[in-house]
């Protein structure tokens, strides 16, 4: 599947939206271990991952090659300033009509608009791919990322009181949401 976009952000810079491809494997780490060191809010630390930079590239080549998922990288000049992704549930008939979705930005491009384009970019996507139902998990305290969410169209289905143990927070409550397509 593939994806490029050049937009604008609200501070007038162009960044452009495309598809992460192996060359990009060391920056994608970096921005990864950037934007999971800046907030609670994701699903892990940067400590927890576990790819180097020959499985990232192979991670990237994948999803360039792949028909049903994608990982796509938002650029300002010639940095990753986020990265945003739809991977399949599964491959099982029951479960094959649903894509799981996720965003992650620096804080430094926050409130910028490159989180709604990636969003924007990844139902897109889904929709081409043939999902019927994009879904996504995130934390209720992040009432920025909610209202965004909410504005694309997504529904929250559910809630977990204790789906995430930050290591500063303690428990935290998770959202479910879906978006049908």
């Amino acid at each position: 599947m593939q994806y490029n976009q050049v937009i604008l952000l609200k501070n007038g810079v162009e960044c452009c939206l495309r598809n992460g491809m192996e060359s990009d494997a060391q920056a994608v780490l970096d921005n990864f271990h950037l934007t999971h060191g800046e907030t609670d809010y994701l699903l892990t630390y940067p400590d927890e991952n576990c790819f180097d930079v020959m499985q990232e590239s192979q991670f990237l080549k994948e999803k360039l090659e792949s028909e049903h998922e994608i990982e796509i990288v938002a650029l300002v000049g010639n940095a990753i300033v986020g990265t945003a992704g739809i991977e399949a549930v599964g491959k099982k008939y029951k479960i094959r009509h649903r894509a799981e979705f996720g965003v992650s930005v620096a804080k430094e491009f926050w409130g910028l608009g490159i989180g709604r384009a990636l969003t924007a970019a990844c139902i897109e996507c889904a929709k081409a791919a043939g999902y019927i139902q994009l879904e996504l998990n995130m934390v209720a305290g992040n009432t920025r990322a909610f209202a965004m969410y909410q504005k694309a169209g997504f529904v929250e289905y559910g809630r977990n009181p204790k789906g995430f143990h930050s290591r500063s927070a303690g428990f935290q409550e998770v959202i479910y949401m879906r978006l049908e397509l």
